[in-house]
């Protein structure tokens, strides 16, 4: 999908008397003309949140391809060069060590006494041919160019600029990385701003560049930091020339896709454990200083009640111990992948006061909320490979965002609010049922009008592009037409156990085609006449939310990874209707019926 920006002038900082002015050009092509100037309290801590938002930006885990094209270019000239210095040279030095070797024999014959001085001489000629060789320094200039390229690459990389929101009662900054893994949102609460004028409310990007960065690295205690997005642009208080900044980028579809699933994930409940800045600079002290060469490479989180948690890191065996202590009722363990890209975080490390993290289950992602005093920073990672945020579109189905619902009246509440709970959003929409009130929740997060705010968990009005989204992007996916027709054969197969643990399981068997059905192989068998036979599905889910065991004897399910990260239309119809009734007070060990459940309820 192609999207053009187009910015009145680039963004600068600029000295003005006794204050640096940040300022930030926002898109001239979207409708709403946000505008915002304020001075900020703690600059600094705005000025490290901001740089590490920049390396979220450009952050690429994939492993990447060296174009090898300008190196054989390269490689092709040098050895040119150093053969016609081998032509030039070489014969003439051979024809003189020839002369001289001939001569030296001649007064070996004669003189015996001198053989050993000869020796000498020649072993010194030796030396100064090898200085002439051709080849002696090979490695050494290939080093220095695969340096060249790596330092090249970094000025090139493809940016993709930030998306700044002015709400009613803070500013925030979200970005979303190249590689499509990790994302990233600064909230800054509108207290933490001097105002000088009545902000304007808005989405747009903003032109952040490296140069900008570098300017921002400059900031001080005793500077005094003035914030100020002007659709102007900055002529009139620089003096710098009008020049209109306009950039094409062709977004990949799974980018905007990933953009928008991060909220659809984020509204998932999970673990929370409280990190100490120290227990997170352990964390990535070890990270830096260990890369695995071998798998399986993950971080295995023990959590006991009441003790202090600890982490295994694989492949190394090395066990280490936090200051945290784990406040669930229940021992578990949690396996997370993809942990070096937590290595993003160690910039504000020393400005943090605490880490929440959220682990949402095996396979899933984790959420890092840093407290900065006065600021907050969200940080989402997957845990497998690039793309994982888009697969199949799990996490919209597990949020219960199946469907359009009513989304045009989901879009006009928040459009005039700004920021609603879901449950807010539910009662002022009560006109409607709970799951269309979801589903037009969804729709609108699909389409990038919102975002799930996890420090305050509300939804957030907010724009993501200037040009609306292709319908492609967010239209139902076949895995959740899937689903919806799971919901509309009834739950008359369901079942749901409790164990002394308060561990729900749930349990359903879901009709699929009969393989066996008129097949001449299995004439006289039961399932010969039988059209369809019925799935082997269940889920296990803790108390604090968490999938923790899954399973179903589909041919989805046993091809794929078999986790929740890539599950079958099976388990994720099974968890949305599960999750309906996890607020039951169920006996120990007593198998429930949907009927039994019901008698529950009235």
């Amino acid at each position: 999908m192609q999207v053009n920006y187009k910015y009145a002038s680039p963004s600068v900082c600029v000295q003005q008397q006794d204050k640096s002015v940040l300022g930030l050009s926002p898109d001239l092509s979207r409708e709403e003309k946000v505008s915002f100037k304020g001075k900020l309290k703690h600059p600094l801590v705005f000025r490290d949140a901001m740089l590490m938002l920049r390396e979220i930006v450009i952050s690429d885990t994939r492993q990447q391809k060296k174009e090898r094209i300008e190196y054989f270019a390269w490689l092709e000239q040098e050895i040119e060069r150093r053969m016609t210095l081998h032509e030039k040279d070489l014969p003439g030095i051979r024809k003189s060590l020839q002369g001289n070797m001939d001569a030296l024999l001649e007064e070996i014959k004669q003189k015996d006494k001198d053989i050993g001085k000869l020796v000498k001489v020649r072993n010194n000629l030796s030396k100064e041919l090898e200085k002439h060789d051709a080849w002696r320094d090979y490695y050494k200039l290939e080093r220095e160019f695969w340096k060249f390229i790596k330092d090249r690459d970094s000025s090139l990389w493809f940016v993709l600029d930030p998306v700044i929101t002015v709400h009613p009662d803070q500013v925030s900054f979200e970005a979303f990385s190249l590689d499509e893994s990790t994302y990233g949102c600064l909230s800054i609460p509108i207290e933490e701003f001097e105002l000088i004028e009545k902000p304007l409310l808005g989405t747009t990007n903003i032109d952040f560049s490296a140069k900008l960065a570098k300017e921002m690295e400059r900031f001080r205690t005793y500077t005094d930091v003035e914030l100020s997005v002007n659709p102007g642009g900055f002529v009139v208080d620089t003096g710098i020339t009008p020049e209109y900044v306009e950039k094409k980028i062709d977004l990949p579809e799974t980018w905007i896709k990933g953009f928008n699933q991060v909220s659809a994930a984020a509204s998932l409940g999970g673990v929370e454990i409280e990190l100490d800045p120290v227990d997170m600079y352990d964390i990535c002290s070890f990270l830096r200083r260990h890369k695995a060469n071998k798998s399986p490479r993950y971080l295995k989180w023990i959590l006991e009640p009441g003790k202090n948690v600890r982490i295994v890191f694989e492949p190394f065996g090395k066990e280490m111990e936090l200051n945290c202590v784990y406040s669930g009722e229940k021992k578990k363990e949690e396996k997370i992948w993809g942990s070096r890209r937590w290595l993003v975080i160690e910039k504000i490390i020393p400005l943090a006061k605490a880490f929440k993290l959220r682990l949402l289950g095996f396979g899933m992602p984790q959420f890092i909320i840093a407290d900065l005093g006065v600021m907050k920073m969200t940080v989402g990672f997957t845990s497998w490979s690039s793309n994982d945020w888009v697969k199949g579109t799990a996490f919209n189905i597990m949020g219960g965002f199946i469907g359009d619902g009513n989304h045009d009246e989901v879009y006009s509440l928040l459009k005039e609010h700004r920021y609603l709970s879901i449950d807010d959003i539910t009662s002022r929409l009560n006109g409607q049922t709970k799951n269309k009130n979801r589903a037009g929740i969804g729709m609108l997060l699909k389409r990038g009008e919102g975002y799930f705010d996890p420090v305050n968990d509300t939804v957030r009005f907010r724009q993501l592009l200037s040009v609306p989204i292709d319908s492609e992007l967010y239209q139902d996916t076949p895995l959740e037409r899937n689903v919806q027709k799971l919901f509309d054969e009834g739950m008359n197969n369901f079942r749901l156990k409790s164990n002394a643990e308060k561990e729900f399981t749930a349990f359903q068997g879901y009709k699929i085609p009969n393989v066996k059905y008129k097949n001449w192989n299995f004439r006289g068998t039961e399932d010969y006449n039988k059209e369809f036979v019925f799935t082997d599905t269940s889920l296990t889910i803790d108390q604090d939310g968490e999938i923790t065991k899954v399973s179903c004897n589909c041919k989805e399910f046993n091809r794929g990874a078999k986790n929740i990260s890539d599950s079958c239309s099976h388990i994720l119809a099974l968890y949305v209707t599960s999750a309906r009734f996890l607020h039951l007070e169920l006996k120990p060990d007593i198998i429930y019926k949907i009927d039994d459940i019901l008698e529950m309820l009235l």
